[in-house]
């Protein structure tokens, strides 16, 4: 029993770490079609929305299987527990990817217009990319590091989000509101993303150490 229990946890780590590739490819390709007024693969990307939810409804039953088939103790129940959480914050970078696309496919006037903007955005989406295959990485290799390299990275996401926000408040932004409103949205949206990406690396040094100071602190909500 111990031994099927065991293969269960590792498969539910991999597939997890499958998931959160993924919402970093939609990221990837969300941001390629908003660069490059791509509709085809804005459309690729809306369309998998439906594809992560499904991965996170089954991942989240085995988690719950697991838990019925052998009451788990200490580290056992720790990789539950936190991939569970992984899961949800797996879900919603999927979601912010298609929030990018969305804004790729139903707006004619390019958010990316502004040569100040877009840079900007360009090294976010990277990052945010970035990110995501390091947080992956990080599950599948149950590297209890992982989380304060990912935070160095994020903390220049913030940095360039505080950066865009000045470009669209100065007084000489000349593309009108709708624009401003866009590139704020896609920023926003990058910046989430990697909060999420490190939420999950920091999971990943729960299940490994017990240690939850680091993970409590920098706590993000699956939500949002």
């Amino acid at each position: 029993m111990r031994a099927t229990f065991h293969a269960g946890l590792r498969e539910l780590v991999d597939h997890l770490a499958r998931m959160v590739r993924l919402a970093g490819e939609m990221m990837t390709n969300a941001s390629i079609a908003l660069h490059q007024n791509d509709l085809a693969l804005a459309a690729l990307v809306v369309s998998q929305r439906d594809l992560i939810r499904a991965m996170y409804q089954v991942l989240e039953r085995r988690c719950v299987t697991l838990l019925a088939l052998e009451a788990p103790v200490a580290g056992d129940l720790r990789v539950v527990v936190t991939t569970l959480q992984a899961l949800g914050h797996a879900q919603r970078m999927g979601h912010l990817a298609c929030h990018v696309a969305m804004i790729a496919q139903l707006k004619r006037r390019n958010p990316m217009t502004s040569g100040k903007v877009r840079p900007l955005l360009a090294r976010m989406s990277l990052l945010a990319s970035q990110l995501a295959a390091d947080a992956a990485t990080a599950v599948e290799y149950q590297d209890p590091l992982s989380g304060c390299r990912l935070a160095v990275a994020d903390d220049e996401v913030d940095a360039l989000l505080r950066q865009l926000f000045g470009i669209l408040l100065a007084e000489d932004w000349a593309h009108g509101v709708e624009q401003a409103v866009d590139a704020a949205l896609i920023g926003r949206y990058y910046e989430r993303f990697g909060d999420h990406a490190v939420a999950i690396a920091r999971g990943v040094c729960y299940r490994v150490t017990g240690d939850r100071s680091e993970t409590d602190a920098q706590a993000v909500s699956p939500q949002h």
